[in-house]
């Protein structure tokens, strides 16, 4: 193959090719993700170091008074050895790996995609991003809907730079809701939630309550941040076991002394 065609494949152009295909593109948090990687040679024979797929998403943080977004990697593996591909030679390799538990649901605006990589030797190398759905797991589903229940709506969701929060990431997920109907109309401002460990057998919760400034004294507490209260809540499977309506019971004991 002549030194041109090496040349151009150097800068991507006639060079392999790769593409991550998915056996689905909805997922919850902790499942197994499998699929191919499809090779494709280009042009001219190409060393490839490794293939790697990492799962992406994004946070904001504020610096220097402005939003800042940053990517961030939850997890990476490695899908192939060093190999050698020759021109237009088609291989597949399969897959499979567990989702993060602490990976982002789609709600709001935070995407989460696959990011497949191949290492190929003194050349650009080759990249595919594949969006994928996070679905919230069954128990936390029945907090969503719970905390529905009570009469809020899910005002917005975002993750945002918590690295106190976030165990192993420097991030977590806030849920904002606002109280439309039932015990807590014009008592609170709105309620947030933070879902700090998805385990297999119970969550944890952090909840924000914002009270809604009804006195003088609750007017000046407002003004200086004094109006919330932060509180943990673990939710065990048996709670979950019981549904929807019981752990909006729980989670109605737990705001109620601070509404």
């Amino acid at each position: 193959m002549s030194f041109f065609n090496r040349m151009m494949a150097s800068v991507g152009i006639g060079a392999t090719k790769v593409d991550t295909l998915l056996e689905k593109t909805s997922y919850y948090p902790g499942e197994d993700i499998r699929g191919i990687v499809r090779i494709q040679g280009g042009q001219v024979e190409q060393q490839i170091e490794g293939i790697d797929l990492s799962i992406m998403t994004y946070y904001m943080r504020e610096i220097n008074d402005s939003k800042v977004q940053q990517n961030v990697e939850l997890g990476k593996i490695r899908v192939a050895p060093p190999l050698t591909v020759a021109p237009n030679e088609k291989k597949e390799i399969g897959f499979s790996f567990r989702l993060a538990p602490n990976t982002p649901l789609s709600i709001g605006r935070t995407p989460v995609w696959i990011k497949t990589t191949a290492d190929i030797r003194s050349a650009m190398d080759p990249t595919d991003n594949d969006r994928i759905e996070v679905l919230p797991s069954q128990p936390m589903s029945i907090v969503l809907n719970a905390i529905e229940s009570l009469g809020f709506r899910l005002k917005q969701a975002e993750t945002i730079y918590a690295p106190r929060l976030g165990d192993s990431s420097p991030f977590v997920q806030e849920f904002e809701f606002v109280p439309q109907s039932g015990p807590y109309r014009g008592r609170l401002d709105e309620l947030e939630l933070v879902f700090l460990r998805n385990r297999i057998t119970d969550l944890e919760l952090l909840l924000q309550i914002d009270r809604k400034a009804t006195s003088l004294f609750g007017a000046f507490a407002e003004a200086m941040d004094m109006d919330e209260s932060f509180v943990r809540v673990t939710v065990s499977q048996s709670d979950i076991e019981r549904g929807p309506q019981h752990v909006a019971t729980l989670l109605h004991n737990v705001i109620s002394r601070y509404a």
